[in-house]
């Protein structure tokens, strides 16, 4: 099914245009917390690391090996952006000729998934920072792709399909552990469509081979390190008390976020399908939504659920909402789409041109020598980061000091990533990735401690912590002509190893 010279000019356009935008505020922004944190696994190459799989940190290896400025690191996730968005294409056209092919077109199809996916605005921030869930949209998007071509009786005799969905489904083990949620419905999938046939065959077989072959470092790792990564993704699934109000709170902000995809996918319900609806095999193609949604919309009950956890999963859903979408428009149906089109548009651009400003134009930080608590603003993220963790390395040079200290994880990634090579020790109790990378500050030691306006701590001076800490330099830092936060450097001496980080707005 040629794709029409049209549709591919239309195609190019709408992904060289995202792509222009996130290649240009890819080079412009600092990398915030989580993707330092997973540039660093590229710094610190292992089978496997304590909170994800390794395959986010070895994609960043060559790079990081390199040298390689922010913006550079940022051409993974924008490539792995675009390829999703062809994935959703071809998705969409294929399932066009499988289920209603006298409605409309198969190229209109797939351009309306794409542009449904390519103006979500979680999915946007994913294409500009490489974390895990841009690894598993594109593997979620790859995989449902194979399955569907596989259920085809003549390409479910060719070995080399097999591997490929092998080898797509031990790489989506690799990026995150929820890839699980890809591979069941994989299963009910091919069994609705083949049956217990599918037993008798080498190729499913060997593609379960060559699955856990390529995730088997995963297990390694966890097997020489007392399955702590196992450990910590249960409990951290298992959350705290469950309450129905936390749901709804997810499932509302999932409705603004995508309200377009939701729309298409109901226009597939009505407009498409009509009365007929899916054979089982098809059917069972939209648990590559339902079921990761479903899960993660309980765990949201227990408050261990983050918004962008589901994008894989609407990643999944976006070829169903292109056929919904392109029949709705067909139909004469626009008035909704262009409402909640330009609602995700705005969103998006909204959400861009803060990050740009480091927030609202009217929210500035409070100046160094203040003590009052600065107001949160996330978009502030972005800056400063490299300025401070240079002036950390400059002032433990000239003190003689070996030790780079903070008291949360999520400033030692940021810290540790502008500073590199010199260690960053996390002076808190629990247990995290920096406790294998670095492990405890020794005793009797002094470190250069860094403090964040936006996340300012009480200085761990007293009985168990440091004897003394002397203010040493403040960074102050300025974007779009004001003030948006400040670091405060400490030159802190005699470490007693008795972490009990607290809060300034808590004392």
């Amino acid at each position: 099914m040629p794709t029409a010279p049209r549709t591919s000019t239309l195609l190019t356009l709408l992904l060289l245009g995202h792509s222009l935008l996130h290649f240009t505020l890819g080079w412009v922004l600092g990398l915030s917390g989580d993707e330092a944190h997973y540039a660093l696994y590229g710094a610190n190459l292992a089978l496997s690391y304590y909170d994800h799989p390794p395959l986010v940190g070895w994609l960043q290896w060559p790079l990081v090996a390199l040298d390689a400025p922010d913006g550079v690191l940022r051409l993974l996730p924008e490539a792995l952006w675009v390829a999703t968005a062809l994935f959703v294409f071809d998705t969409a056209r294929r399932l066009h000729g499988l289920l209603v092919p006298a409605v409309g077109s198969a190229d209109a199809a797939g351009l309306w998934a794409v542009l449904a996916y390519s103006l979500a605005p979680l999915l946007h921030v994913l294409g500009i920072g490489l974390v895990p869930d841009t690894l598993l949209m594109f593997f979620t998007a790859a995989i449902l792709w194979q399955t569907l071509r596989l259920l085809d009786e003549a390409l479910a005799h060719s070995l080399g399909a097999w591997l490929l969905l092998g080898a797509l489904l031990g790489l989506a083990g690799l990026a995150k552990y929820t890839a699980i949620f890809a591979a069941l419905p994989v299963l009910a999938c091919l069994f609705a469509a083949h049956g217990a046939a599918l037993l008798r065959r080498a190729g499913p077989w060997l593609a379960l081979v060559l699955a856990l072959a390529l995730v088997a470092p995963v297990f390694i790792w966890n097997a020489q390190h007392d399955w702590i990564s196992f450990a910590y993704q249960l409990k951290h699934g298992k959350g705290s008390h469950w309450q129905a109000g936390q749901v709804l709170v997810f499932l509302l902000v999932q409705a603004l976020l995508y309200p377009l995809l939701i729309w298409g996918a109901a226009g597939l319900r009505h407009q498409v399908l009509g009365g007929f609806g899916f054979d089982r095999a098809q059917a069972w193609l939209l648990a590559f939504f339902a079921l990761p949604f479903a899960v993660l919309a309980y765990l949201a009950g227990g408050g261990s659920s983050l918004p962008h956890w589901a994008a894989p999963a609407w990643v999944a859903l976006a070829p169903f909402a292109g056929l919904g979408l392109a029949a709705l428009w067909a139909s004469g149906r626009r008035t909704l789409i262009y409402a909640f089109g330009g609602l995700q548009a705005f969103i998006t651009l909204s959400l861009y041109l803060l990050m740009l400003l480091a927030g609202p134009p009217w929210m500035a930080g409070e100046a160094p020598d203040s003590q009052a608590p600065e107001t949160l603003n996330p978009f502030t993220d972005f800056y400063g980061w490299d300025e401070a963790g240079l002036r950390a390395t400059e002032l433990a040079r000239q003190h003689n000091i070996s030790h780079l200290a903070v008291q949360n994880w999520t400033l030692a990634s940021r810290l540790a990533w502008y500073a590199r090579p010199m260690p960053v020790h996390v002076l808190a109790p629990d247990f995290d990735q920096f406790t294998l990378w670095t492990g405890p500050l020794p005793l009797g030691t002094s470190a250069v401690l860094l403090d964040w306006s936006q996340m300012a701590h009480q200085l761990p001076v007293g009985d168990g912590l440091f004897e003394r800490c002397e203010p040493a330099d403040t960074v102050a830092v300025r974007h779009a002509g004001r003030l948006v936060s400040h670091f405060d450097l400490y030159l802190c001496h005699g470490w007693a190893g008795r972490p009990a980080p607290r809060r300034r707005d808590d004392a």
